[in-house]
């Protein structure tokens, strides 16, 4: 691995976002490839910090971060890509369910499935089942992402997917969900798969689309 993406990687995983800016620029100003750039720096620097996540040696605000950090990248290398070079592994509709407002993790997710190649469009916090349908019909995703992360509001998971049987969608679009009270039982319990947290999610969605 060349010495700037070995720098970007580790830029990433300390969650320096101005020194990602200066290092992707400098790669590029050194004739470096966008893809090259995402994928054995910016990348391989998430790739790591999942796995740290995973082992409990990093936590959910320096995830947010290092995540920050990717994103930045992300912005500056994106536009120079060429049509081709946009993997695009799926569409996803992601949303925080009808009384939560929580959207950390949601936006954590988001960035790493957009990192990961997804096309994902975020539809909001406290989003009704009718309107999730809506979001549904409109995008027609590959995926429908729903996060939940109070316990009084894992019910209305279970109302979205009553509604999207409801209205035939349920053979059309993929539903994966997670949150803090979920676990696997629950998301079988109501037709769903499992994600157990934010670096999972990207493994998933590989799954679901796959």
């Amino acid at each position: 691995m060349a010495r700037i993406f070995r720098d970007i990687a580790d830029a990433v995983e300390d969650g320096e976002v101005e020194e990602i800016k200066e290092l992707v620029q400098e790669a590029l100003d050194d004739g470096e490839q966008p893809q090259d750039i995402i994928n054995e720096g910016l990348l391989a620097g998430m790739e790591v910090v999942g796995k740290y996540f995973k082992a409990g040696e990093m936590f959910v605000p320096e995830v947010l971060q290092s995540a920050a950090a990717l994103d930045a990248g992300m912005q500056i290398v994106k536009p120079l890509l060429a049509q081709g070079d946009v993997s695009n592994k799926g569409k996803v509709v992601f949303c925080t369910v009808k009384g939560d407002l929580h959207d950390i993790g949601k936006k954590l997710c988001i960035m790493l499935l957009e990192g990961g190649g997804f096309e994902v469009i975020d539809i909001g916090i406290d989003v009704p089942a009718a309107d999730v349908v809506a979001g549904v019909k409109e995008h027609a995703p590959d995926i429908l992402a729903m996060s939940a992360m109070l316990t009084t509001t894992m019910g209305a998971m279970g109302e979205v997917m009553e509604a999207l049987r409801a209205e035939g969608l349920d053979s059309k679009v993929k539903v994966m969900v997670g949150g803090a009270p979920l676990d696997q039982n629950f998301a079988e319990k109501i037709g769903a798969s499992y994600s157990e947290d934010a670096v999972t999610c990207v493994d998933k969605a590989n799954e679901l689309v796959s």
